[in-house]
C-alpha cells in the first residue's frame, strides 16, 4: 500500500468516528430535553406543582361593566395539588382536559391549570369538634383524603344537575350581574360567592382577616361586614379583571339545606324589629295575604306569620320582589355558568371551612368563627325548628315550596325534608 493510500484511509476512519460521535451527542441532547419537559406522571403520587403566589400578575382593576363570553371549556383545578407541603394525597391519576380560554395563554399559565378529577361515591358530611388552631393536615392524611373525595363528589353531583337541566348555561355570556354576589380576596386569590343565611357574615370576616384588614374575626362588627366597602365585589372590576380572576383564583361557595335556610331568613327578618324588611316586605305581605289586617299591622308591617310569608314566596305575582336571603343559590351564584372549585355546606361548616383554609395556605391560627352573628341568645335554626315551621303549612304548600327550591335540592344533593314530598 502506497503512503498516499494509507493517509486517505486514516482520514476516512477519522471522519467516520467524528460523524458517529456527533450523531450520538445529538441523540443524547434530544433525549435529555424531552425528559426535562415531560412531567413524570406516576399513578398514586401527587405531582408537585408550585402554586401561584398571592399578588402575582394582578391585572388592572376598573369599574367598566361589559358582557363577555365565559370560557368554552370549564376551568377546573385539582384540589390535591393545593395540599400543604409535606402532605401526599394518594389519588388516582386522570387524563387532563384541554383548556380553552378564548385566547392563547402563556406557557407558565398553562402549566398552572390543574384539573379536578371525577368523583367516587359520596361521603356523609358530619361536623367535628374544632380548636383555636387548625389541625395540621400532615397528622390527618386519612381525613384530608376523605374531605378531598367529598369535594369531588359534590362537584360531580352539581355538574350532572347542570348538564341535565341547565345544558345551555355553559354557552351563555357571563355578565357583571352573574358575579355581583362574588367577593374578591386578592392576597390569597380567593373568590367567595355570598349565600345569605349560610355563614356568609363570618366568611366575609375571614376574608377581611386574610386581606390584612383586621387581625381577628372577633374584632369585626356586623355593620362593618355588611355595610362597609372593605371587600371588593367581582363586578366592580373591568372585563379583563373579571376574566383573569374567574380563571385563576380559587372559587368557592357555601350552601345550606333550602328549607332550613328559608326558616332562618324568616326568623331573622320578620320575628325581630327590622327597619327595612318590615316596612318594605311586611306591609306588602300583610296587605295582600291577611284578611282584615289591623291598621297597626298595615302601618308597621310587623307580625308577618310564616304561612303568609310562604304565600308571598310562591306567588308568581308577588306584591314585592325577591330578596337575596331567600332567593335560589342557582340564581345567586350561577354554579352552572361559573365552575366553582370548592363547594362547602353549612351542615359541615367546621370541617369544610378548615379544609378550605388549609388549601389556600391561610395562617394556622385563623379558624372559622363559631359565634352567631345576630340574635346571639336565640337558638340557631335547626332541622327540628324547620319542621315546626313547615308543620304550619298544608301538604300542597310544602310540595310547592319544595318545587320552588328543587334545583337547589338536586344540585347540592339534599334529601327531601318530608316523606310526603315527591
Amino acid at each position: 500500500m502506497t503512503p498516499r493510500a494509507g493517509t486517505m484511509r486514516l482520514a476516512c476512519m477519522f471522519s467516520s468516528i467524528l460523524l458517529f460521535g456527533a450523531a450520538g451527542l445529538l441523540l443524547f441532547i434530544s433525549l435529555q430535553d424531552s425528559a426535562e419537559l415531560t412531567p413524570q406522571r406516576v399513578p398514586g403520587v401527587k405531582f408537585d406543582i408550585r402554586l401561584h403566589q398571592p399578588g402575582d400578575d394582578l391585572p388592572p382593576g376598573g369599574s367598566q361593566d361589559g358582557v363577555f363570553k365565559a370560557p368554552t371549556e370549564r376551568v377546573t383545578r385539582d384540589l390535591s395539588s393545593r395540599a400543604p407541603k409535606g402532605l401526599n394525597l394518594l389519588v388516582p391519576d386522570q387524563p387532563q382536559a384541554p383548556l380553552n380560554m378564548g385566547a392563547r395563554l402563556r406557557p407558565r399559565q398553562r402549566r398552572r391549570r390543574l384539573l379536578i378529577k371525577k368523583m367516587p361515591a359520596a361521603i356523609p358530611a358530619n361536623s367535628s369538634a374544632g380548636s383555636s388552631v387548625r389541625p395540621a393536615p400532615r397528622a390527618l392524611d386519612g381525613r384530608w383524603v376523605s374531605l378531598h373525595q367529598r369535594q369531588r363528589e359534590r362537584k360531580r353531583v352539581m355538574g350532572e344537575a347542570c348538564a341535565k337541566y341547565r345544558a345551555s348555561s355553559s354557552r351563555r355570556a357571563v355578565t357583571p350581574r352573574h358575579v355581583s354576589r362574588i367577593f374578591v380576596e386578592d392576597r390569597h386569590r380567593v373568590l367567595y360567592c355570598e349565600v345569605p343565611k349560610a355563614g356568609c357574615s363570618n366568611w366575609k370576616r375571614v376574608l377581611m382577616v386574610l386581606a390584612g384588614l383586621a387581625s381577628s374575626t372577633a374584632d369585626i362588627q356586623h355593620n362593618t361586614v355588611h355595610y362597609g366597602s372593605a371587600l371588593k365585589r367581582l363586578d366592580t372590576f373591568d372585563r379583563q379583571g373579571i376574566l383573569h380572576r374567574l380563571s385563576t383564583y380559587t372559587k368557592m361557595l357555601f350552601v345550606r339545606e333550602p328549607f332550613e335556610r328559608l326558616v332562618s331568613a324568616f326568623r331573622d327578618k320578620f320575628e325581630h324589629p327590622n327597619s327595612y324588611y318590615h316596612p318594605v316586605f311586611g306591609k306588602a305581605i300583610l296587605a295582600r295575604y291577611r284578611a282584615n289586617a289591623s291598621r297597626e299591622a298595615l302601618r308597621t308591617g310587623s307580625g308577618v306569620r310564616f304561612p303568609e310569608f310562604v304565600q308571598y314566596l310562591l306567588d308568581v305575582h308577588r306584591p314585592v320582589g325577591m330578596d337575596i336571603h331567600w332567593d335560589h343559590v342557582s340564581r345567586l351564584c350561577s354554579p352552572c355558568l361559573i365552575d366553582y372549585d370548592f363547594v362547602g355546606k353549612f351542615e359541615s361548616m367546621e370541617d369544610d371551612a378548615n379544609f378550605f383554609l388549609s388549601l389556600i395556605h391561610a395562617p394556622r391560627n385563623l379558624t372559622f368563627p363559631r359565634f352567631k352573628d345576630r340574635h346571639s341568645q336565640e337558638a340557631r335554626t335547626t332541622a327540628r325548628i324547620t319542621h315546626q315551621y313547615f308543620a304550619q303549612l298544608s301538604a300542597p304548600q310544602r310540595q310547592r315550596a319544595y318545587d320552588f327550591y328543587y334545583m337547589d335540592y338536586l344540585m347540592f344533593n339534599y334529601s327531601k325534608p318530608f316523606a310526603d314530598l315527591y
